[in-house]
């Protein structure tokens, strides 16, 4: 009995020792609310545009395009036609005012030249794959690439005209 004793005096005397005395230091737990970083931020940070409202009037593209000049005023046979193939060959993708599978038309000429967007109407494929700006755009539109409707040139010039009536 006095062993047993002993043993639970021992074991008490520990329990005291180990518990009593130090403070602890309370742990910052997870928790739902933002608290505010103790860093300042810098103002300096860049805002990253979207591919969609990137402008990049010097690159032509990569495809059978390589400079095309257009004249002062639009011709309006040739607009009527590009829309018209515009509504058969592209309207399951693209919306005129509004982003939808793909980008909105209205104002491409504003941030794309005249051969880029000729080269993308007909070289969708090689344009996705090597050329930056059209893979920034793959990626901004979730993957989703632009379909070869195999236009001609003529059909792909008269769509960039209709391009030029949306402003």
């Amino acid at each position: 009995m006095k062993i047993t004793l002993k043993i639970l005096m021992t074991l008490l005397i520990t329990l005291l020792i180990s518990c009593g005395g130090k403070e602890e230091k309370k742990k910052e737990g997870f928790s739902y609310d933002k608290k505010e970083s103790t860093k300042t931020k810098t103002s300096t940070t860049l805002e990253k545009i979207p591919a969609s409202k990137t402008v990049d009037l010097k690159n032509k593209g990569i495809g059978p395009i390589t400079s095309i000049s257009l004249n002062p005023e639009i011709d309006q046979t040739m607009a009527t036609h590009g829309a018209d193939v515009f509504k058969k060959m592209c309207t399951a993708c693209h919306r005129v005012e509004k982003k939808f599978i793909g980008p909105a038309p209205t104002g491409i000429l504003e941030r794309r030249s005249p051969e880029w967007v000729m080269n993308m109407i007909l070289n969708p494929d090689e344009m996705t794959q090597k050329d930056p700006l059209a893979k920034a755009l793959l990626i901004e539109f979730n993957g989703s690439p632009m379909a070869n409707q195999n236009l001609s040139e003529e059909d792909a010039r008269a769509v960039l005209e209709y391009f030029r009536t949306l402003k």
